[in-house]
């Protein structure tokens, strides 16, 4: 099967010298969902915001979307792709509801019905509010109901779970695991738990470089770090 997106050799680093990915390579097919799992600090935010284009520090042999060749920072390629960073909350002065109508008009894309939505992340109360003021949950929210609503073709997502409660960590679950039908997601976490309940494949980052996980070795271990110990 034709992979939609293909990063090959992608090295980056902060310090030249001192590498934190290393010739690593990957492939997302069409319509799927592919979970990558790393201790913090192995590098999984850094690879996301290579794929974004914000990262300056790194060299690849080869980044195809569609069998063509692209950069990162490509227009075209922009417009389809959404990130959602963990810890990350611009446009503080905007309310949720000015954000969302900013994002589509810069996709040109109309704003679907998102009642479900924000119920499913019980956001009712803060659709107003300005994203400064929200709680880190909160903040999270604006960007994960936008990221659901707006339905990219890429949708990246970093350790998406940290700071949800209970039930909008639930509610995000079916979202993901339904995400196939609109296009490819590709998230990070530290959870296992994360991976194993939403995600068709597994990525394992560790030392720099991807490996996918067979089923067994993600299935029987519940612990990120005895995954870790098996590999």
């Amino acid at each position: 099967m034709k992979a939609e997106f293909s990063v090959i050799n992608l090295t980056a680093w902060y310090t030249q010298k001192k590498p934190v990915l290393q010739e690593l390579t990957f492939h997302l097919q069409k319509h799927e969902v592919v979970g990558m799992i790393g201790l913090n600090g192995a590098g999984k935010t850094t690879l996301l915001n290579c794929l974004c284009g914000l990262h300056d520090g790194f060299q690849a042999e080869s980044v195809k979307w569609n069998g063509q060749e692209i950069r990162f920072r490509d227009p075209a390629f922009m417009f389809l792709r959404y990130a959602v960073f963990d810890g990350d909350s611009p446009f503080g002065y905007f309310t949720f509801r000015e954000y969302l109508a900013y994002v589509f008009r810069t996709y040109k894309k109309q704003i679907p019905d998102i009642e479900t939505l924000i119920r499913g992340f019980s956001f009712e109360q803060y659709e107003n509010v300005l994203i400064k003021e929200l709680s880190t949950g909160n903040k999270k929210k604006v960007y994960l109901i936008t990221a659901f609503a707006l339905h990219p073709d890429l949708l990246f997502l970093d350790e998406p779970v940290n700071g949800l409660d209970f039930q909008s960590t639930e509610f995000l679950y079916s979202q993901m695991k339904e995400y196939k039908q609109y296009g490819t997601l590709f998230f990070s976490s530290h959870v296992l738990e994360s991976v194993s309940l939403t995600a068709d494949r597994i990525l394992l980052l560790k030392n720099g470089s991807i490996e996918e996980l067979c089923d067994k070795t993600w299935k029987e271990n519940g612990d990120i770090r005895e995954v870790l110990g098996h590999v």
